[in-house]
């Protein structure tokens, strides 16, 4: 088994996908009018339309309504990604903090409301995790 990708669900595709492009600097491959996906070396963040919903299962998605996953996304200098971004994110969660697990790391809201963790590896275990 291979972990590949998280969706998620929207009501408005092209803000979030044009978020995310922002966000991390990855161009989005449309798959259709309803279905997008931001590929990196080691996963994929695909968005979908909630007009995808009712082909898995009617109603078993709601857009903007997570509490619980948060998509996270290695980068080489948070600190800097914070700069950028502040006038692209309009809910910063936590500033760039360096965490117990050795991670600095940033959290923001996308417009929809999900989590966001940009983070970098800082103390030698974290990279050494990460194979910095």
């Amino acid at each position: 088994m291979d972990f590949v990708s998280i969706r998620v669900i929207t009501g408005d595709i092209n803000r979030l996908v044009g978020f995310y492009e922002k966000v991390t600097g990855v161009r989005a491959v449309w798959g259709n009018e309803d279905f997008a996906e931001l590929r990196t070396a080691h996963g994929t963040l695909a968005i979908g339309s909630t007009r995808t919903v009712p082909l898995f299962a009617p109603g078993s998605a709601r857009a903007a309504d997570n509490h619980t996953a948060i998509i996270e996304f290695l980068v080489d200098d948070v600190d800097a990604l914070y700069d950028d971004l502040r006038s692209v994110v309009a809910d910063f969660v936590k500033v760039p903090t360096t965490m117990p697990w050795g991670n600095r790391a940033m959290l923001f809201r996308d417009p929809d409301g999900n989590m966001v963790n940009f983070f970098t590896p800082v103390t030698p275990e974290a990279i050494a995790r990460f194979n910095c």
